[in-house]
């Protein structure tokens, strides 16, 4: 354990309060030290948000804390349980690799958790090792860093360190430990852990912890578990819309990677789309297509479906009643969504009112996308730039008349074309983590040990709707390949 002092200089300010749940929902351990900790990538403007000393955390003090060699003053190690559904089925997991150091309470007050991904067994690994590979974790630093840059709701990333020992998989690869910050760590599947092992009174405990985390604003309503399922469906319909706006695929959409506040979490074989396909999937392991792009809000509400079950017997004695509660709320999901997408739509064609017609508009330029293999993200810039020659579309005569009806709509709204030009940028990126230039970046980076190809994209990723001179070299497409690109599970 370090001394309090140091603790205090890198500012880190813990709390436990996940601690003060019922035993059976955590293990406290302390992680396995590593033979030679050190620091491949800091992510210093977080650290300062959260109240971090981000030079103090170079140390080699501070780097040992990271890698889980040392715990901080006020820390409490320990690894969560929680079940899940996995591609349909269901089965019982929890924290293989990762351990909760505790929550950071940040200057102004708010509540972080921070976990070490990565750093050995646990009493869930499952015959595991516990353990993670470099490539994968800087993988999800960049992504969930790109995530956070495009608005998105998302787990960040604090740093990766280097273990100085080698892990196995396909191959001898370099170890790494992640260091995750997230709104917290509680999922569906921790309500699925809790209703299938747990009592009645372990369920309530977690239901009445989750509220006053995340819903404190109905915590104290007499109907407050039928709020809390309302309150994360919502949340639910909000995100899944960003992800489909920006053509995000997360590619593991089990319950146990849906997070109850909302945030992306656990990237594994996500990736971004670039040929415009709803059937779209990269994760090798999804061979059915069940998590396909096109398929995510359904996912979603199925999810959902499994959380709305736990919370049965908190939403009314009767289970008829019950399970009618559940229904009726669920049964919202779907128009959320479709508001939050069509909103989303509108904004990337430059509309400001409502017309009956603009779904359509919308719909018909996603078939002409998909029909002629156009990439879905510099179609929306060329666009926004007022370039419709940057997209494969032009010159066809379904785009000309398309193109034709979209300028005579925005004529029929009272904003002007600087107007509609700003609110165009604001909701297409000009950038998105490219999956050959994420790719890229980890080959120099975990390979060559050139961490400046990765700092140039992050840097890039940062504002992805600026639309710099700087971006322009990354909006371009990766070379013509007879091996459609794939995605695994590493991190």
């Amino acid at each position: 354990m370090t001394d309090k002092k140091a603790t205090i200089e890198l500012g880190w300010n813990f709390d436990n309060s996940y601690t003060t749940l019922p035993k059976s929902f955590y293990s406290r351990l302390s992680p396995p030290p590593v033979h030679s900790p050190k620091l491949a990538i800091l992510n210093e403007s977080l650290a300062k948000s959260l109240g971090l000393n981000a030079e103090a955390l170079q140390s080699t003090d501070a780097v040992a804390m990271l890698a889980g060699n040392e715990a901080p003053e006020g820390a409490m190690p320990i690894a969560q349980a929680y079940a899940g559904h996995q591609f349909g089925h269901f089965t019982m997991l929890g924290d293989g690799r990762a351990l909760l150091l505790g929550e950071q309470i940040t200057p102004s007050g708010e509540r972080f958790d921070i976990q070490l991904k990565g750093s050995g067994r646990t009493p869930y690994s499952r015959g595991g090792d516990g353990r993670a590979a470099l490539g994968p974790m800087l993988r999800e630093y960049i992504i969930s860093e790109a995530m956070h840059g495009l608005g998105i709701p998302t787990t960040r990333s604090l740093a990766v360190v280097t273990t100085g020992e080698s892990i196995y998989r396909e191959s001898e690869l370099p170890g790494a430990i992640l260091t995750r910050v997230a709104a917290s760590h509680i999922r569906v599947g921790t309500f699925q852990f809790a209703a299938r092992w747990c009592s009645i009174e372990d369920l309530r405990a977690l239901a009445d912890y989750t509220l006053q985390r995340h819903f404190p604003e109905i915590e104290t309503e007499e109907n407050r578990y039928l709020l809390l399922l309302k309150g994360v469906i919502k949340r639910q319909a909000e995100l899944i819309a960003k992800w489909q706006l920006v053509g995000f695929i997360h590619g593991v959409m089990n319950t146990d990677n849906m997070a109850i506040s909302g945030e992306t979490i656990d990237y594994g074989p996500c990736a971004f789309m670039d040929t415009y396909d709803p059937a779209t999937v990269f994760s090798s392991i999804d061979v059915q297509g069940r998590y396909a792009y096109g398929n995510q809000p359904y996912i979603a509400v199925w999810n959902l479906s499994r959380f709305a079950e736990t919370l049965l017997p908190l939403l009314h004695e009767n289970e008829a009643q019950a399970v009618k509660m559940a229904e009726d709320a669920l049964g919202e999901f779907s128009k959320l969504y479709h508001s939050n997408w069509l909103r989303g739509m509108r904004a990337k064609l430059g509309l400001f009112n409502e017309e009956e017609q603009d779904e359509a508009l919308i719909v018909g330029l996603l078939n002409m996308m998909k029909e002629h293999r156009a990439d879905y993200t510099n179609t929306f810039r060329a666009l926004t730039i007022n370039q419709p020659e940057g997209t494969v579309l032009f010159g066809t005569s379904e785009f000309t008349e398309w193109h034709e009806q979209w300028k005579a709509r925005l004529t029929r709204q009272p904003e002007d074309i600087e107007a509609v030009q700003q609110v165009m940028k604001n909701s297409n990126p000009a950038v998105i983590p490219r999956n050959h230039r994420v790719e890229e970046a980890l080959e120099a980076a975990w390979k060559e040990g050139d961490n400046t190809v990765m700092e140039r994209l992050l840097a890039v990723l940062s504002d992805p709707y600026a639309y710099t001179p700087e971006q322009v070299a990354y909006t371009t497409l990766p070379a013509e390949s007879a091996r459609p690109y794939q995605t695994f599970c590493g991190t």
